[in-house]
């Protein structure tokens, strides 16, 4: 086995001891270890992507070299170190864009311990991507909650701890009814293993035998991480979960923390359940209601509200529903279409909440869409990064979030199933996205009624400059060169 098979558990194992040393570590060293390892990570899942991209096939890595039930196994091929990469990459902005804010919204004696929850994030979304376990992924689902609230209720707000207290009882529901849905599946099969419980799974459905425990274990295990990624109805936690903490948190845990979760269930789908199963179960169809409720919901709520954070929020869960209408459109097409928007909402929301936070900065700390007039000319490298992002969100061409609307019309015309409803969902969404990120866009950059200030120079923010170039250099890169993207998405999916 080559070396590089071991750098996914190099990842893991060394976030998770980053996490142990920055909690001994003061502030300032603590930030550095926690920047040093997401670009190591980064750069870790390049020599594993070009190793799943020769073999082209996945790789299966026994820890220990001990079998099951006393062993335990990464599985990656393509996605699984392109993700890892991209997310890796997205933290680093995030911690690095949104310094100035973290020093400002929280204690100094608490801030190392941010950093460490910061590490076991990065560590759990790491092995929920790599793990071909189900009760791991168990675990880390654990650690990913509690380490994200964490990240939520340090700043020292009432609605901030209101907030997480909300966010931890949903997730804490979505992980209960995952944890069900394992049992339900090791009492029928006595496996955890993803390719054995595959192998059993399989072999119940086409015996008829004991198809209502296994049709309820699968609506267990889709349901609670459903829940924990905030698709419609279960969206109400995003507001004030992202429009409370710093933006550092808000990126992390809009643009990767229920990215990883939608992973999960895309890859236990394929892994787990088999893609004729579950296809076959007609959950799917459940998906896609309410992937389409939720692009419509989502947006009209982020119409209603007065505060560009709350709408950048409720924007999220209207982008979760695109993702969850691409998994429930077909096994295929539609799938590779949420995973490219699921690299979109990754590199874009982040974008947005960082930006978002300096052009407030810009108007005295204030977030109401009045107090924005003119933000972008106070700062115009956020105004340049947020008018990016949101053109994305729209999908204009030239950004990822034109390639990804356009995938799901392309997925819904070749698979010739649910053609109607996924252009009309698409067309309504896109309306009403266009209005709102539109009308906030229109709303930092016109200067009436404004007195000019000197602008915020690039200088002043080497931090938040770093951020906004990287993000919005990916966001474009990957909108024109999109291709061999997709080809690794597609190639990526077919041996996951």
């Amino acid at each position: 086995m080559s070396f590089a098979a071991n750098l996914p558990l190099f990842s893991v194992v060394g976030c998770l001891l980053a996490s142990a040393v920055s909690a001994v570590l003061r502030a300032k060293p603590a930030a550095w270890v926690t920047r040093i390892l997401a670009a190591l990570v980064a750069a870790a899942s390049v020599p594993v992507l070009l190793l799943g991209l020769k073999t082209g096939t996945a790789v299966t890595y026994t820890m220990g070299h001990f079998p099951a039930p006393w062993g335990n196994e990464l599985r990656f091929g393509i996605l699984e170190p392109l993700v890892s990469g991209i997310f890796a990459l997205v933290l680093l902005a995030c911690v690095v864009g949104g310094d100035r804010e973290l020093k400002r919204d929280i204690e100094p004696a608490k801030q190392n311990l941010y950093f460490v929850m910061v590490d076991l994030v990065l560590a759990a979304l790491l092995a929920l991507l790599y793990t071909n376990d189900l009760f791991t992924g168990y675990v880390f689902i654990e650690i990913c909650t509690i380490a994200a609230c964490g990240i939520l209720m340090i700043r020292q707000l009432g609605r901030t701890t209101l907030a997480a207290v909300r966010y931890m009882i949903f997730s804490l529901i979505g992980s209960g009814l995952f944890m069900l849905g394992i049992v339900f599946l090791y009492s029928l099969t006595g496996h955890l293993l993803m390719p054995n419980l595959k192998t059993a799974v399989a072999a119940l459905w086409a015996s008829g035998e004991s198809r209502t425990p296994l049709l309820t274990a699968m609506c267990l295990i889709t349901l609670g991480l459903c829940i924990k990624s905030g698709l419609f109805p279960f969206h109400f936690w995003m507001p004030d979960t992202y429009g409370y903490s710093t933006p550092c948190s808000a990126g992390i845990l809009s643009g990767l923390v229920t990215k990883g979760y939608i992973f999960l269930l895309i890859k236990i789908i394929r892994c787990v359940f088999g893609v004729e199963v579950f296809y076959a179960s007609g959950i799917q169809s459940v998906l896609y209601v309410l992937g389409v409720a939720g692009m419509v919901v989502g947006s009209i709520s982020a119409i209603r509200v007065n505060d560009v954070f709350r709408m950048i929020a409720f924007s999220s869960a209207a982008q979760i529903g695109y993702i969850f209408m691409g998994v429930g459109l077909s096994p295929e097409l539609g799938t590779a279409a949420a995973l490219f928007h699921i690299l979109t909402h990754a590199i874009t929301k982040p974008a947005l909440f960082l930006s978002a936070s300096r052009l407030s900065e810009a108007s005295g700390g204030r977030k109401r869409f009045k107090a924005l007039q003119g933000a972008a000319h106070r700062n115009p490298t956020a105004g340049a990064a947020f008018a990016v992002g949101c053109l994305s969100m729209i999908g204009v061409p030239l950004t990822m979030g034109f390639i990804a609307k356009y995938l799901f019309a392309f997925a819904a015309f070749r698979e010739n199933r649910l053609l109607v409803p996924t252009l009309l969902a698409l067309a309504i969404s896109t309306v009403l996205n266009t209005f709102y990120f539109a009308r906030t866009l229109i709303r930092v950059y016109n200067t009436r009624g404004v007195t000019p200030v000197p602008p915020v120079r690039l200088r002043t923010q080497p931090g938040y400059a770093f951020a906004a170039i990287l993000l919005t250099a990916e966001n474009v890169v990957c909108g024109i060169l999109a291709q061999p993207l997709i080809e690794m998405l597609t190639k990526g999916l077919s041996v996951l």
